[in-house]
């Protein structure tokens, strides 16, 4: 049984993508950092999301890179304690280069959030639940 779980994403530069989510208020594990990439922590449990120069990328996959362009590969989602912070996180997203065509919105009636893409397109999903509503359903 694995006893570890990490998520691995290509950027196309590796300090680009750190001032990114640094601006987000997201922290790294500079332990693991090197030139080729950064360990993004996410959430309280610090979830690892190593961040691979899309070179490294390709050499542990032997594949090509999805074009986030033209598609989505994966739909990482985090919460948010209030409507407010899936505000605020919209914002800081857009502000600090990413790009979204949702605006936080309700959804199913206990939802809240916003999807946005981080520089290099990956899809973010910051979401708020009320889960007394979602009890009601």
């Amino acid at each position: 049984m694995a006893r570890q779980f990490w998520i691995n994403l290509p950027v196309k530069n590796i300090n680009n993508s750190k001032e990114f989510f640094t601006k987000l208020g997201f922290k790294f594990n500079t332990e693991h950092n090197s030139p080729n990439s950064a360990c993004l922590l996410l959430g309280e449990s610090n979830v690892v999301c190593m961040l691979f120069d899309e070179q490294t990328f390709k050499g542990f996959t032997n594949n090509e890179i999805t074009s986030t362009n033209t598609s989505t590969e994966v739909l990482l989602s985090f919460d948010a304690q209030s409507k407010e912070e899936v505000d605020e996180m919209a914002k800081k997203a857009i502000d600090a280069g990413g790009t979204s065509n949702h605006k936080p919105t309700e959804m199913k009636g206990f939802m809240y959030g916003c999807v946005f893409s981080d520089i290099d397109g990956h899809r973010w999903n910051v979401l708020h639940m009320d889960i007394s509503k979602m009890k009601n359903r």
